[in-house]
């Protein structure tokens, strides 16, 4: 007989399998049996997303399907979950989720399900509809989780909590939240670094690390640092066939808006048409526009991510996360840096 971690295991590596097809957006007669019964459901979801939230084209939502059933498979789930004993005494942890991204809040969901407690959901209202039918899904598979997963308005009576928000939203979490055992998560961003070598295909590799859901997620490159001979027309010649992220409306806007800032304020530009790039030492970027700080060697580029550790959340580069793979998060790369599951397994 299986044992509790070994029936969710193969409860969402059925999840897994069928979030990569609706990745792929593949025929209903491609699903099992039982999920086929939630395919049209599932894909009028995808399709009408962007109505409710403009970002989340169908391409972004298929997208993040994908890279999250690929890892949603029973080695990967047995492998993360070698050193863990489900929890025999569950406690209730709400679970507060960003709305930046399609799915964006699933691995802290996962987390707590996996490690034997309570899910106590609030949504963000700008992706509030693929999660309850993923969870009907969950619940049909495994009946025993309809007490353990549940979706609320409010966040009340909970023992501990992780929350997903802004520098701003998370002063609030402290002040509401603060007595209890936490997890609140701030803005942060991502950066790459620049040998100065990269191929052709390794520079194509970034250009998805920054133009994945339109530069949204946290672990979007906003920023490069690149040796101070680094001709800029290299990395713009690899990039030239994500140029169709400007045909978005809300894109388009942020770079027609940002663009008249710059000029007006004399700020020099260097653009290609889809991104505009600046001269900055700022981790930070608005969607569809790039920094870049040029550096001398490598012990500069070793302090300069030591000092902004706080607000970087992935190093994109040869000797970092690979080019390509910034959206593509193991089951153990955690947000922040903060293992979420021993936090969960501790309370």
């Amino acid at each position: 007989m299986k044992t509790e971690k070994e029936r969710l295991i193969t409860t969402f590596s059925t999840l897994g399998d069928a979030m990569i097809k609706w990745g792929e957006n593949a025929e209903k007669e491609d699903f099992s049996s039982f999920v086929s019964e939630y395919y049209d459901r599932v894909n009028e979801i995808i399709k009408r997303e962007k109505s409710y939230n403009g970002w989340f084209t169908e391409d972004a939502v298929r997208s993040s399907l994908y890279h999250l059933g690929i890892r949603l498979n029973k080695e990967e789930l047995s492998s993360w979950l070698s050193n863990v004993e489900l929890t025999t005494k569950p406690k209730k942890v709400g679970i507060i989720m960003a709305g930046n991204l399609p799915l964006v809040g699933f691995h802290d969901f996962l987390s707590v399900v996996m490690s034997g407690n309570i899910a106590v959901v609030k949504m963000s209202s700008d992706d509030s509809r693929l999660l309850p039918v993923f969870i009907e899904i969950l619940k049909a598979l495994q009946p025993n989780l309809e007490e353990r997963i549940q979706i609320v308005d409010r966040v009340n009576g909970i023992d501990a909590v992780v929350a997903t928000g802004s520098n701003n939203s998370a002063r609030y979490f402290e002040k509401y939240f603060g007595h209890l055992p936490n997890i609140i998560r701030k803005n942060r961003t991502s950066l790459a670094v620049i040998e100065g070598d990269e191929s052709k295909e390794e520079l194509e590799g970034l250009g998805k690390d920054i133009f994945t859901y339109f530069g949204m997620g946290c672990r979007n490159v906003s920023q490069l640092l690149i040796p101070r001979d680094f001709d800029l027309d290299r990395f713009f010649a690899a990039i030239v066939d994500f140029g169709d992220v400007v045909n978005h409306h809300k894109y388009a806007n942020n770079y027609d808006y940002y663009k008249a800032i710059y000029l007006m304020n004399q700020e020099k530009l260097i653009e290609n048409g889809f991104l505009l790039t600046k001269e900055d030492d700022c981790l930070f970027a608005p969607i569809s526009v790039l920094l870049y700080y040029r550096y001398e060697d490598a012990s500069e580029v070793k302090k300069y991510i030591e000092n902004r550790g706080e607000e970087i959340q992935v190093v994109v580069g040869r000797n970092y996360t690979p080019f390509g793979k910034a959206q593509s998060p193991k089951l153990d790369d955690y947000a922040d840096g903060v293992n979420t599951l021993e936090f969960l397994m501790g309370l």
